[in-house]
């Protein structure tokens, strides 16, 4: 990997600041709220920048694979950067919202920029090494990002968690432009059909992730057409079949949304059940979430080594989902004040091992199973069903809780631990289709 130090570094750092921007923000958004008097809008400065991804992500990928990922990183950057600035300087919430949604468009376009420059500049051997890079950058946020963030506001303001990003976003691209220099096949078509799908499906992701804070009156109609929206318009986003199980490439993109999902939608419980079930303080808490995201890395160093029978990325994804589904219902354990503690802690590290082993194995594999004229837009349909199937879990998830939060609040966090146990016990189906060839350009 010395021999491209340059581009990894790059790579690192693109991937590094949406992950640190997306944890900073949760950090300084009760700040945010209360000077630009913008309570009422919590929920949606989360739920835009979610739906500028959806709509980035679906242009992206037959732009790059017309062009290359040089023009999509460049803009994507941009963009990222211009909402960066917008936010850090935003007189009103609407204005910080509109900076939000910059953030979300722009990250999109680079983020399927990234994993084409993964396939172009490194040869196949390294790829599952490159993608344990990419697993690290967003795993080291987890570590560093919260506090950063907090002492970054008490010192000079929560502005400046903002406002210092664009700088290191344009080294980050100076890095990794050179590696970004291939070019793409000239004729991958773009329908204005598509984009009204991707708006339909962004303004899905919006409705549901604001549904689960709102008043319990309009919850339910808001959630049903929330996920009427993101349901009908991203499944004509995505390969066909990559929600009933297709073999190839649509049970490799299905299988990374499962498992996503599962993992996000327990994490979000975690340090709630250790609080109110155990009693630890919120800080003594976030140490199992930490120790997730180191297992995690382990789990994605250990794939990328292809160590043992991790040999066979196939085999390893499916190893990964059973010792994610295991670790995730051992976790639900925490209620039972007869078991240990270190036993639920242990089985939250059991997870991050196995989705480690699992989610950047299935980035190799998106783009082993699509053409080379068609790594854009497979690697675009895979993050989009990432963000389609963990923005509807995790906002299904929180109007579930919302059920369960005035009377019994544990219960209610543990119904939804099993649930994600549950979902990533469904993965093991697609997980067992992954092997056959992806599909045509025809089904993408």
């Amino acid at each position: 990997m010395r021999a491209y130090a340059r581009t990894t570094v790059g790579v690192f750092c693109l991937a590094f600041l949406f992950a640190f921007e997306a944890l900073a923000v949760a950090t300084v958004m009760p700040d945010v709220a209360a000077d630009l008097d913008g309570l009422s809008l919590y929920a949606v400065a989360f739920a835009a920048p979610m739906a500028g991804q959806v709509l980035a992500l679906t242009v992206a990928g037959p732009w790059i694979d017309r062009r290359g990922p040089g023009p999509a990183i460049a803009l994507g950057v941009a963009v990222f950067a211009t909402g960066c600035l917008l936010c850090g300087a935003a007189p009103t919430m609407m204005i910080f919202l509109g900076g939000r949604l910059l953030q979300g468009l722009g990250a999109g376009a680079y983020s399927v920029g990234l994993y084409v420059v993964v396939a172009q500049a490194y040869p196949e051997e390294l790829r599952p090494r490159a993608f344990t890079v990419l697993s690290a950058a967003w795993i080291l946020p987890a570590l560093v990002g919260p506090v950063l963030a907090a002492t970054v506001a008490d010192v000079a303001g929560w502005r400046w968690v903002f406002l210092g990003i664009p700088v290191l976003a344009l080294v980050a691209w100076l890095l990794v432009r050179a590696a970004a220099t291939g070019g793409g096949s000239g004729h991958a078509p773009f329908s204005l059909d598509t984009f009204h799908s991707a708006a339909g499906a962004a303004l899905g992701v919006l409705l549901v992730s604001v549904a689960g804070q709102v008043d319990v009156v309009i919850r339910v109609p808001l959630l049903t057409v929330g996920v009427a929206c993101a349901v009908l318009a991203g499944r004509s986003l995505l390969p066909a079949r990559t929600w009933s199980g297709g073999r190839g490439l649509p049970s490799i993109i299905g299988t990374r949304g499962l498992i996503g999902a599962a993992f996000a939608g327990a994490e979000a419980y975690i340090p709630l059940l250790l609080h109110l079930d155990r009693g630890l303080s919120l800080s003594h808490a976030g140490w199992a979430l930490t120790a997730g995201a180191v297992t995690w890395f382990l789990g994605s160093w250990l794939a990328g080594r292809r160590l043992g029978i991790l040999g066979d990325p196939v085999v390893g994804v499916r190893l990964g989902v059973a010792a994610l589904a295991v670790g995730v219902l051992g976790f639900a354990l925490v209620a039972v004040d007869a078991v240990p503690l270190a036993i639920p802690i242990g089985s939250w590290g059991v997870a991050g091992l196995g989705i480690g082993m699992a989610f950047s194995t299935l980035g190799v594999l998106t783009l082993e199973a699509a053409p080379e004229s068609e790594h854009g837009r497979a690697s675009s349909a895979l993050q989009l069903n990432d963000a389609l199937v963990q923005a509807l879990v995790l906002a299904l998830g929180s109007a579930v809780f919302a059920a369960y939060a005035a009377s019994h609040p544990v219960h209610g966090a543990v119904v939804l631990v099993v649930a994600a146990g549950a979902l990533a016990a469904a993965a093991s189906w697609p997980a067992l289709r992954l092997r056959q060839p992806g599909p045509t350009a025809d089904s993408l």
